[in-house]
Formats: C-alpha cells, sequence, structure tokens
C-alpha cells in the first residue's frame, strides 16, 4: 500500500554565509542533503525539525519561517511504495560551537563505512559561492537549493 513519508528539512546558514550540509553513508550510498529527518506520528513539522537538529547535530535551533514544500511527485530512494513529501524552514541558532564539522565531503573513517548496512553522517559548511544544486544528492533538495540561490540572487 502507497504510503506518505514526511521529511522535515532546515536551512541554516551562518554569519560567514555559508549553509550547513549534512553527508551520510546510508545502506551503501553517499549522499549530501540538508540536516533533518522524518516526521514522527504526533509530532508538528516545527517540532520535528528542532528534534532532528538536536538528535543529529546537538544544536539548539529556532525554526523560522517556511521556506518550500515539495510541489512535485517524488518516490522515496529507499521504499518505492512511499511517496516523499519534504517541507524546508530556516533555522537560527544562537550557540553553533557545539557542532562538529568537517572541511571534507564524506570525511568518514574506513570503520564508519565498513558496513554496507550501516550509516554515518558528517556536517560540514558550504560556502555560497560554492552552494548549487549539484552539490546536494537527493531531487527534492536540488530543487530547495535551486530555489534559495535565486531567492537571494543578487
Amino acid at each position: 500500500m502507497p504510503l506518505f513519508n514526511v521529511r522535515v528539512y532546515g536551512i541554516l546558514i551562518d554569519a560567514a554565509n555559508r549553509l550547513l550540509v549534512s553527508d551520510e553513508y546510508i545502506r551503501g550510498e553517499y549522499f549530501t542533503k540538508l540536516p533533518g529527518g522524518g516526521l514522527e506520528f504526533g509530532e508538528g513539522t516545527r517540532e520535528c525539525l528542532a528534534r532532528e537538529y538536536m538528535e543529529e547535530t546537538g544544536l539548539t535551533v529556532t525554526v523560522g519561517d517556511h521556506f518550500y514544500t515539495t510541489d512535485f511527485f517524488q518516490m522515496s530512494a529507499f521504499k518505492k511504495t512511499d511517496q516523499i513529501i519534504s517541507i524546508y524552514y530556516y533555522v537560527h541558532c544562537d550557540d553553533l560551537s557545539v557542532i562538529k564539522t568537517t572541511t571534507a565531503p564524506f570525511d568518514f573513517t574506513p570503520e564508519q563505512v565498513a558496513d554496507p548496512n550501516g550509516t554515518a553522517e558528517s556536517f560540514r559548511w558550504v560556502e555560497w559561492e560554492s552552494l548549487g544544486e549539484e552539490t546536494m544528492h537527493l531531487p527534492i533538495d536540488k530543487v530547495a537549493i535551486k530555489l534559495l540561490k535565486e531567492q537571494f540572487a543578487v
């Protein structure tokens, strides 16, 4: 039976005008995406995003304005019977000192990616000038980044 899989992601831009991205190893594949994750039964989208940020990054964020919601059909990359609906919000954080970031994409140890069924995650900042649709691997994230760059085009 087809299901809807609701995902909620945050756009966090720091004072240096860099975007926080998540490099992930999931089921033997590598993805760069925006931080966030799946909506759990009984929670709202903003609550979900704050929880996901805390779980993944250790950051306490304030969820700001809505940015974008998927407006096209996207099948799940992991479960072909699910339709993905992604919701994006701007997020703000007063203390970024607690997050550990790397400078290289997919900066994992061999042990972290040894299990093809395992997962690993690291975070890095992407300079605004280097940011583009090609930065992201997931189709909906590509659309979100295109819209973000268009919104702030000079």
